[in-house]
């Protein structure tokens, strides 16, 4: 079988022809964060680049890009503009299932529109579940109706879906099953409200999804047949939340710097007059640009593991094999997030050490990396990663497989 997940020769050189696309995204960032703006015309521009078929095969308009180059641009986007690169969150975790066009119980639209550079969002969430992830108590039904189904329920969290051409919802089914859905997100009946009040991350059109009586086709319903799918695809949820979070990262470095740069005047009792050849904010700027080395290694090893998995899977390798390596990604990504969102937190503060007060000013909005970070690290709370992982490398406990790993 043909290994999709390879690089071709230039697939590194394409993909970083998108990097004037990430500097334009990134000077409008603070304005769109500070003002609520959506950003239309830039996710328009990715769509015409078809940022989300990196992973698909450049023989068929994507890029062929490994989850190591996967990562590295979401991390460069992540960097420009991390409410953007979140966007596509969702979208990866989605699309990969249909990644080869020979996976079962897929419609081969869905895979036409990711080449199209459309964009395909979530909608899973019910605030008034019992638990958070995991199976049954769905609340959101679907129910027969001729020769299709209605859908009908309320969804928040709803990630990418107020932008996105499609939307997977998850549902109760009409036999008390799980299902996963995948409808256009503009279809009668499916009402997407611009209500995200978070303090960061305030313009990833992730708000409530109101389904009501939603037409629903029956090569619309997938019922997966591999028990593997699930786990490996919340794990690329998880490990591109993290890559935006060591975009951030870097943004910081990138503020931090040219803030401190930009300073005419320093205290009058610091060690130096100028304040960027003052030694003690050169250490700060220096222990940012560390964490920033320390994780876009973190974000590489990763990509690895992923890759890893993803060539045993084109490649035909058995179930077990497949779960196997598919716990193996999970670990390595929580792992990377336990790092990478202490160095994201604690680099965003710091950088308010190197400008005075003028780094709170509204004006520079430099808070909006810290408030962006920890938003991203507040959606799955790095305490439970570390205590499974804790158990993992104490005791072999295997980590959690539906949701959040």
């Amino acid at each position: 079988m043909t290994d999709v997940t390879s690089s071709a020769p230039d697939t590194a050189s394409r993909l970083w022809s998108l990097q004037p696309l990430f500097d334009e995204i990134a000077a409008g960032s603070a304005g769109r964060d500070s003002e609520r703006i959506h950003p239309l015309d830039v996710l328009d521009k990715l769509r015409q680049a078809r940022f989300g078929a990196i992973r698909f095969p450049a023989t068929e308009g994507g890029y062929g890009g490994s989850w190591r180059e996967t990562l590295e641009a979401v991390a460069r986007l992540g960097e420009a503009d991390s409410s953007v690169a979140h966007v596509f969150r969702n979208h990866f975790l989605v699309s990969e299932r249909f990644l080869t066009g020979r996976e079962k119980g897929y419609n081969p639209k869905w895979r036409d529109a990711v080449l199209r550079g459309e964009i395909i969002a979530l909608a899973t969430t019910e605030l008034d579940r019992k638990q958070t992830g995991g199976q049954g108590g769905l609340n959101t039904r679907l129910t027969r109706d001729g020769d299709g189904f209605r859908l009908n329920g309320t969804k928040f969290y709803s990630t990418g879906t107020l932008y996105a051409e499609w939307t997977l919802v998850r549902a109760t089914g009409p036999d008390e099953e799980d299902l996963s859905i995948i409808i256009p997100a503009g279809r009668e009946g499916v009402e997407r409200v611009d209500d995200w009040d978070g303090i960061g991350q305030k313009v990833t059109g992730s708000g409530t999804t109101n389904l009501r009586d939603v037409w629903v086709a029956a090569d619309e319903i997938i019922r997966e047949e591999r028990p593997y799918v699930q786990p490996f695809s919340s794990t690329i949820a998880q490990i591109v939340l993290t890559a935006v979070n060591a975009g951030i990262l870097r943004a910081v470095l990138r503020d931090a710097k040219a803030l401190l740069l930009s300073r005419t005047r320093n205290f009058y009792f610091a060690p130096a007059p100028v304040a960027a050849e003052d030694p003690l904010l050169q250490q700060t700027i220096g222990r940012i640009a560390a964490e920033v080395f320390a994780a876009d290694q973190v974000i590489a090893a990763t990509g690895d593991v992923f890759d890893v998995y993803a060539r045993a899977r084109d490649n035909g390798a058995d179930d077990d094999t497949l779960l196997r390596l598919a716990h193996d990604a999970s670990v390595a990504a929580s792992k990377a997030k336990i790092i990478i969102d202490e160095f994201a937190l604690r680099s965003a503060n710091a950088a308010f050490e190197v400008g005075g007060a003028t780094a709170a000013t509204l004006r520079k909005n430099l808070d909006r990396h810290w408030r962006n970070a920890r938003t991203l690290s507040s959606h799955n709370p790095v305490s439970y990663k570390a205590q499974l992982v804790g158990a993992h490398e104490l005791n072999g406990t295997a980590l959690p497989t539906l949701g959040f790993f």
